[in-house]
């Protein structure tokens, strides 16, 4: 081989070369371009992982306040439980208590009708006939002294029929 020949030939593989180089230098380009764009992408996931971490301790300091909300609730839900069992055990004395009036007013009832009612309606018809002999003896009282009487029981019974009402109403309002 001559020395023209072998000059061409290295003129053909420089050539090669700087095709291959040419070639290198257009992908080193665009690798360039893709790296400045991870690099841009790189940023971007930076700034969101910056908001995610404070979006993170945010959170963080909102599920501690909770927790906090929490245990002030449970304490008061333990608290008002506590209260209920006091208020059940206040009711039940009550009730108790309520029943045992229940039975001394009917004790006091039975002893009304049976006992004071009955002396009463005795001294009253006693009194009206004592009354009929002293108007016979005496015509001008006779009649004032009888209608005093008869007022005066007729208050009686108002009086305990306003009580037996009063009683009546404190009955519905228990009910």
């Amino acid at each position: 081989m001559t020395d023209s020949q072998k000059l061409d030939l290295i003129l053909s593989e420089i050539l090669g070369v700087k095709e291959d180089v040419a070639g290198l230098k257009e992908d080193v380009t665009g690798l360039k371009e893709d790296v400045a764009g991870l690099k841009e992408d790189v940023a971007v996931l930076k700034t969101d992982v910056a908001g995610l971490k404070e979006d993170v301790a945010v959170l963080k300091t909102d599920v501690a306040d909770l927790k906090k909300d929490v245990a002030v609730l449970k304490t008061d839900v333990a608290v008002l439980k506590t209260d209920v069992a006091v208020l059940k055990t206040d009711v039940a004395v009550l009730k108790e208590d309520v029943s045992i009036l229940k039975q001394r007013v009917t004790a006091i009832e039975v002893h009304l009708e049976n006992q004071t009612d009955k002396n009463i309606q005795l001294i009253a018809e006693n009194f009206i006939e004592l009354t009929n002999k002293l108007n016979q003896a005496i015509p001008v009282a006779d009649k004032n002294l009888a209608y005093e009487v008869k007022v005066n029981y007729l208050i009686e019974k108002v009086q305990f029929l306003e009580k037996d009402f009063e009683k009546f109403k404190c009955q519905m309002a228990y009910s």
